[in-house]
């Protein structure tokens, strides 16, 4: 029997709450704070935001079975829409003229530790 809607929806939104979770986790582990989860503007959402000293993170994170799978996942749509986004959020930011920003994904493999790809949106054709 084929599954509703709803409950897919319901299973996927869960799903990506506790990969986001997850992949949260695993950046506090290495001394990032978490500025923002589900960021959202006008021009785009972001899953993560997190920040050590003066480098930001924006992080798009990707629940699948492999890490290929999770690299593959995004988009060239979706990195311009987290770029612009992220502009936006460094803009409202005081100490914006201090800050680095970088583009990292984590993916949320099953039976593993979330992997941290830095500079995930760099190096892509």
């Amino acid at each position: 029997m084929a599954e509703r809607p709803a409950v897919s929806l319901q299973r996927a939104y869960r799903r990506g709450h506790r990969g986001e979770w997850l992949a949260a986790a695993a950046l506090m582990l290495k001394g990032y704070r978490i500025l923002a989860r589900r960021h959202r503007t006008r021009l785009g959402e972001i899953d993560l935001i997190a920040r050590r000293g003066d480098l930001v993170l924006f992080v798009e994170v990707k629940a699948r079975h492999t890490l290929m799978e999770a690299m593959e996942a995004i988009a060239h749509e979706s990195e311009r829409r987290i770029e612009a986004a992220a502009d936006l959020w460094l803009s409202r930011q005081s100490d914006y003229g201090k800050l680095s920003a970088r583009f990292d994904m984590v993916a949320v493999l099953p039976c593993r530790w979330p992997v941290h790809v830095e500079n995930a949106f760099y190096g892509r054709n």
